[in-house]
């Protein structure tokens, strides 16, 4: 039992993602019936349009059952005003105080800051001195936090002081919505639950790791927010480095909120800042995509003419400790790609071939791993095998599981990370000291490029890849990025 606070209730995240998954637990029976949404915003909205803007929220995804949408919206509720003023909580706390005694949610809150991150700092200054926040485990309170922690380290530092100062570190959940992925946790399943593979996952069997965190879409109408962010601040910082620390990170002793958080801190802590001769900047252009003109950056809406801001990163890393020293680990991100894919690529050492000198070996590559999360979510295994017939010939050769094909589809994120929200396990909501030491290493490069404005912006075709500079990155240690299957439709030349 509990009452749901929406701050920024009104918003884009608030219909098209926390809504709907409210009310898919809801109705699945996965959260208790002793429930309410009370929805916070500066408009001038009462329950009936708050509850119209979330049933055009939930009907994207297919028409709700007509008794089972009427027993949910009784329960949500908005207040009107803005959480950031100082008289901003008595309102909230006469609003929670009624639709707790309506629906006897017993006094539990959580609070969603799904409002615009340049509202969280007065919003908790006000929280701290509110009396809405209860310090003890029964009724309790809790906090959810939006990306971008902050725009570097001293602002991630200051916000984290301010969210101890207002609700404590134990109540507060940091949400990246890529660790509620299914795809994303199986893959601890993957490493730990297969004797096959974690014994190969280190330095001595691995070549180098790819992550690729792609998009075919350009900045979707958020060309000022995007201005301020770039694409490191926008998804590198947090998405991209959550992937490699779970695929990096130890076994934890045991596997609960604070073991699998301490080894990925470990992950982080052990890899340097980003050096600029290992870090490559793009900005795209305009071209084709699905056989469609779409505009350069620099045209879109809210976007300055002249701008700098980096649509596409790539950096080489490593990770100093005893499994992966040696290793480098290859990310790369960006928007007007060819493909939109989130996949880890774990290339293997190639075994000595001098067994096979006399065999034709041309079409025959090292063994290859991918994890895919979007799309087609599942895992594909590359190995060597002998080609029947006369020809002494070797070939590399799939191994493929796919959700999709397995007719498992998967859930949506939010609807896992607001269930562990609700249940109070932090275990997939990154922790303080993670999102400080994911800054450090890319505050560095940032300053760095903030100094030496690009001299050849843009500098790829929506469409392609990114910036040849990017595959030089790889190529000059003799290795190139992983080649997905292309829609043959997404063409920068068509």
């Amino acid at each position: 039992m509990a009452t749901f606070v929406i701050v920024g209730a009104t918003g884009d995240l608030a219909q098209r993602m926390l809504l709907p998954a409210l009310f898919r637990l809801w109705s699945d029976g996965a959260i208790s019936r002793d429930f309410a949404v009370l929805g916070v915003s500066r408009r001038s909205w009462h329950d009936e349009d708050f509850r119209r803007f979330a049933q055009e929220g939930i009907a994207r995804t297919g028409e709700p059952d007509r008794q089972v949408w009427g027993a949910f919206a009784d329960r949500l509720h908005f207040a009107s005003g803005d959480p950031t003023t100082p008289d901003a909580c008595a309102f909230l706390a006469a609003a929670l105080r009624e639709v707790e005694a309506r629906h006897a949610t017993g006094g539990n809150r959580l609070f969603y800051l799904a409002s615009p991150p340049s509202t969280y700092e007065a919003f908790l200054r006000e929280l701290a001195h509110s009396g809405l926040v209860h310090r003890r485990m029964a009724p309790w309170t809790r906090l959810v936090v939006e990306k971008p922690f902050g725009t570097d380290e001293a602002t991630a530092r200051r916000l984290n002081a301010l969210l101890e100062d207002s609700i404590g570190e134990e109540r507060v959940f940091r949400i990246d919505h890529y660790l509620g992925k299914e795809t994303v946790q199986n893959m601890l399943v993957f490493r730990f639950a297969n004797t096959v593979f974690e014994p190969i996952w280190n330095r001595q069997y691995v070549d180098h790791v790819q992550i690729t965190f792609v998009e075919e879409i350009g900045v979707a109408g958020r060309g000022r927010f995007y201005e301020e962010a770039g694409v490191v601040r926008d998804v590198v910082q947090n998405h991209v480095f959550q992937l490699l620390a779970v695929i990096a990170m130890e076994p934890p002793a045991v596997f609960d909120a604070e073991g699998f958080r301490n080894e990925k801190a470990k992950v982080l802590r052990a890899i340097p800042p980003v050096r600029p001769k290992d870090a490559v900047r793009g900005q795209y252009r305009g071209g084709r995509v699905r056989g469609e003109r779409v505009p350069a950056y620099r045209e879109e809406d809210g976007v300055d003419r002249g701008s700098p801001t980096p649509t596409y990163a790539a950096m080489r890393l490593g990770i100093e400790n005893w499994r992966w020293a040696g290793v480098p680990f290859y990310l790369r991100a960006g928007k007007r790609l060819a493909r939109k894919e989130t996949e880890i690529v774990i290339d293997f050492r190639q075994p000595p071939l001098a067994l096979f000198k006399d065999w034709d070996v041309t079409e025959m590559d090292p063994n290859v791993l991918v994890l895919r999360t979007t799309e087609d979510e599942g895992i594909s295994l590359q190995f060597a095998a002998r080609v029947p017939g006369r020809r002494r010939m070797i070939r590399s050769v799939p191994l493929d599981f796919s959700y999709g094909r397995m007719g498992q589809a998967e859930r949506p994120a939010y609807e896992h990370l607001l269930l562990d929200a609700l249940r109070g396990t932090q275990t997939f909501f990154a922790r303080r000291d993670e999102v400080e030491l994911q800054w450090a290493i890319v505050d560095p490069i940032l300053r760095h490029w903030a100094d030496h404005p690009p001299e050849d912006f843009p500098n790829y075709d929506a469409g392609t890849m990114g910036p040849a500079a990017a595959d030089e990155l790889l190529e000059r240690a003799g290795r190139r990025w992983h080649a997905a299957a292309v829609n043959p439709e997404v063409s920068a030349g068509v």
